[in-house]
């Protein structure tokens, strides 16, 4: 875990210094601005914006620059500079931006930043709109450049790395559950539910990772050829939490039962069991862009056990725990990629095959 996180902060260092450097040498050298400190800084901003947000970043810091200057030379040339001026400036030139970008930070920032500049700058060093407005457009230009052309991230590192937590949380709990099953400890499988519900976090953390693996095979030509990848994967991961779902209903129906000291299958453990070795290969199979034939073939074992649980299970909360494990076997075999329907009559057919 800290050799990825030093990795990522290797990556994300290099490249805001590479865009920092690249900047200012197309603002300064190339495009003659004596002094163009804020295309480094808007580069910056860029890079380090959340991966998936970095051309809304842009577009947003471009927004704020041109409210920032539409508003403070408004002020300067219908009231003249001043600490007052300069005060209504900024105030009014964050509020219009809170107004439009419903509250954007880089929106907001940019606009504070930008009136700044113009109210207290422009008496003394006239004619700054236009640079201010092309440092930012450079700078956000060369971020992009930087993170979609001369250092891609991997896209399936990012999903892979966002889905790690959500998949081993899921297999332990069900795991979990089955263990707590067995050693008939409803204060587990409370426990366990309760861990589910914590997964919120995970859960934002694997769609903002989606939304960044989608932006680089949309805009990084290097990474064109994962597109596919990237869309089974997402596959996947959107049904995290279906899944999710799923093992919280075991848990909850799992403690329900043995609250009631209701009598619950062995089998039922092993269909537990078998489901969270699924879902793990599932996510090691669309890492690696392999046909995901292991993870269904696990998931449809599952539904073997289920009915041999079904067949002996006489308490009300036991029928039940077979039905929902039916139900989070179909979910795997549609996160693997199977239509509702495919998935659906597999689990069928895998259940009754026995009868």
């Amino acid at each position: 875990m800290r050799l990825r996180l030093t990795n990522v902060i290797l990556v994300i260092a290099v490249q805001a210094a590479l865009a920092a450097a690249l900047s200012w040498f197309i603002g300064h050298d190339v495009l003659g601005i004596p002094a163009p400190v804020f295309a480094p800084s808007a580069a910056v901003g860029t890079i380090v914006a959340a991966i998936g947000q970095r051309v809304r970043r842009t577009a947003q810091t471009l927004i704020g620059v041109v409210i920032g200057i539409l508003i403070g030379d408004a002020l300067l040339y219908t009231v003249g500079p001043g600490p007052v001026q300069i005060g209504l400036a900024v105030g009014i030139a964050i509020a219009i931006a809170l107004i439009l970008s419903g509250g954007s930070g880089a929106i907001v920032a940019h606009a504070g930043a930008s009136a700044v500049v113009i109210a207290t700058l422009s008496p003394v060093s006239p004619n700054l709109e236009w640079p201010r407005i092309l440092d930012a457009f450079i700078g956000g230009a060369v971020g992009l450049v930087v993170v979609t052309l001369l250092f891609p991230v991997n896209p399936m590192r990012i999903l892979n790395r966002a889905a790690i937590p959500i998949v081993q949380l899921t297999s332990a709990e069900l795991r979990t559950i089955a263990t707590a099953l067995n050693e008939r400890d409803a204060e587990q499988a409370t426990a366990s539910l309760q861990r589910l519900q914590n997964s919120g976090p995970d859960l934002a953390r694997l769609s903002q990772a989606l939304d960044g693996a989608k932006e680089v095979v949309s805009l990084a030509p290097a990474r064109w050829l994962r597109r596919d990848d990237v869309e089974q994967f997402a596959h996947f991961a959107e049904h995290g939490q279906r899944l999710i779902d799923d093992a919280q209903d075991l848990a909850r129906t799992s403690a329900t039962a043995l609250q009631y000291d209701e009598t619950v299958p062995r089998e039922l453990t092993e269909t537990l069991r078998q489901l969270a070795d699924a879902n793990e290969q599932l996510r090691a199979e669309r890492v690696s862009g392999r046909d995901p034939r292991r993870a269904r073939a696990t998931a449809q074992a599952a539904m073997r056990s289920a009915r041999k649980a079904g067949d002996v299970a006489t308490g009300r909360f036991s029928q039940t725990l077979v039905t929902q494990t039916r139900v989070a076997a179909s979910d795997l075999l549609r996160a693997s990629g199977l239509e509702p329907e495919t998935a659906n009559r597999l689990t069928r057919e895998r259940y009754d095959e026995n009868t």
